[in-house]
C-alpha cells in the first residue's frame, strides 16, 4: 500500500455507524415529517452526536427507500386489482357466449314454431294471461312467450331482435 497518497474521502474516516437507539430516534422523527428542515437537522445532529450532513444523508436515503416501498405496495395493489378485473372480464365473456347460445336456441325455436300450429305447442301459452315454459332450453331456465291472436312478429319498429349483431 502506498500511504503517501492523500485519501479520496477523508470524512469517511470520521463517519460512524448509527446505533439502534439513534436509528429509532431518526425513524420516529421521519415518521413525524419525512422532510428535514435545517433547524431540525441541527437539533437531531446535536442530540445524536453525529454530523448534520450524516443526518441529511440518512433522511435522503430513507425517503428513497420509503418511495420504493410505496411503489412496490401500490404495484401489488394494482396487480391484484388487474387480476380481479381480468377474472371478471373472462367470466362475463363466458356468460355472453352462454347467453348467445340461449338466444340462438330461442330464435331457432321461434322460427321453427312459425311454421307450426301454435295450438300444437303445449309448453307455450296461447294467451298473454297465462305463462308457459319450455324445457327445450335446458337448465338455463324457462322461456316465456306470449302470443296475441297467434301472431308473433320478431321485428318491432323496424329492428330485427334476432339479427346477429357485430361484436
Amino acid at each position: 500500500m502506498d500511504f503517501s497518497q492523500p485519501k479520496k474521502h477523508p470524512q469517511k474516516a470520521n463517519k460512524k455507524r448509527l446505533t439502534n437507539e439513534q436509528v429509532k430516534l431518526l425513524e420516529t422523527s421521519f415518521n413525524f415529517n419525512n422532510k428535514l428542515d435545517s433547524t431540525r437537522k441541527s437539533q437531531l445532529a446535536q442530540e445524536l452526536g453525529v454530523p448534520a450532513r450524516q443526518i441529511a444523508i440518512w433522511y435522503q436515503n430513507k425517503r428513497a427507500r420509503w418511495r420504493n416501498q410505496s411503489l412496490e405496495t401500490e404495484h401489488k395493489t394494482l396487480q391484484q386489482r388487474l387480476e380481479r378485473v381480468s377474472s371478471d372480464k373472462n367470466r362475463l365473456e363466458r356468460e355472453v357466449e352462454r347467453l348467445k347460445g340461449e338466444l340462438e336456441k330461442a330464435k331457432d325455436l321461434l322460427v321453427s314454431s312459425k311454421s307450426m300450429n301454435y295450438a300444437s305447442l303445449p309448453s307455450f301459452s296461447s294467451s298473454c294471461d297465462d305463462v308457459g315454459s319450455s324445457s327445450l332450453l335446458g337448465d338455463h331456465g324457462d322461456f316465456y312467450v306470449c302470443f296475441d291472436d297467434h301472431h308473433f312478429d320478431h321485428k318491432s319498429n323496424g329492428h330485427d331482435f334476432f339479427a346477429r349483431t357485430m361484436s
